[in-house]
């Protein structure tokens, strides 16, 4: 994820390996950066950023700004989405060759919206060894501090930008059962949150921004009311989270249950009158049957 974060703490002494450890092996590093403090960077990412051949980075002027914090002078090239398929060829004849390439984003952990995959399925197609330096992740993040079910979660990207491909977009995932993850830039927040709320629904929901950053802020509200804020306050500064609590679970409606079992119980067998049902109605298939053992002794619905 873009980030134009500044560094909130000093770092200016060169990073000197330990003679002691080896250096990486040869092969393509994903190598997470910092979302916004760079005091996020870890350890293990300034160690193999130090002994790196080369650094690639979707904005050159971001990754030097990095690398000077941390003492780093390794070679950086751009990597991006419009030069991605013209680099490719010999970035893996450089892999192909031994050496050491790190790839980063502006912030974050690679590959999460931006060009990264293509070169990582590449480089695994020609046998290059490929490992993860793991570290900040916005996606992450956002979920941590959101106060929305974290167990099962899903991260959908950045919606359309026009009305009528968002809306379409946003019913394609209104029935997934899990915590929603969006990015969206602050000029379309407003539009976004109106559409949300109307496809969605008054769901539970957080609007995380400049997280790490000095004025972090995270809002947390129904999807209307978070439309009404932004709507009235306008456009917000800095990188944007948005993150969607999952359905409410629908209500079993247990009286049609019975009727339709015993509608069937009156020409089907127990097991096959609870096989129909239960899949019909996504009720539990034990409580069904329970149900239906109890209307066939007469003792009326459980």
């Amino acid at each position: 994820m873009v980030s134009s974060g500044h560094p909130t703490s000093s770092c200016t002494e060169p990073v000197e390996t330990d003679p002691r450890r080896p250096k990486p092996g040869s092969g393509l590093y994903v190598v997470a950066t910092p979302i916004g403090n760079l005091g996020d960077i870890s350890e293990r990412a300034r160690e193999v950023l130090a002994s790196a051949d080369l650094v690639l980075a979707e904005d050159r002027r971001m990754a030097a700004r990095l690398l000077q914090h941390i003492g780093v002078r390794t070679t950086v090239a751009n990597y991006h989405e419009h030069n991605a398929a013209r680099a490719r060829p010999d970035i893996l004849r450089r892999l192909a060759e031994g050496q050491v390439i790190a790839l980063t984003s502006d912030a974050g952990t690679p590959l999460i919206s931006d060009p990264g995959y293509r070169l990582v399925d590449e480089a695994l197609e020609a046998g290059v060894a490929v490992r993860a330096v793991p570290g900040p992740s916005a996606v992450i993040a956002a979920l941590s501090v959101s106060g929305l079910p974290t167990d099962r979660f899903m991260f959908v990207g950045f919606p359309p930008p026009k009305q009528a491909a968002r809306r379409s977009f946003l019913a394609e995932v209104a029935g997934i059962a899990a915590t929603l993850v969006f990015y969206e830039s602050p000029r379309r927040l407003p539009d976004c949150l109106r559409d949300m709320a109307a496809v969605l629904g008054d769901r539970p929901a957080a609007v995380a921004r400049e997280l790490t950053k000095l004025h972090e802020e995270v809002r947390r509200g129904g999807l209307p009311d978070l439309a009404d804020h932004y709507t009235a306050a306008g456009p917000p500064k800095g990188e944007i989270v948005i993150i969607v609590g999952p359905p409410a679970a629908a209500e079993t409606d247990w009286a049609a249950i019975d009727r339709e079992l015993a509608d069937r119980l009156t020409g089907e067998s127990l097991r096959d009158a609870v096989d129909a049902v239960a899949a019909g109605s996504g009720a539990p298939r034990k409580a069904v049957y329970r149900r239906a053992l109890a209307l066939k002794n007469g003792d009326g619905g459980a």
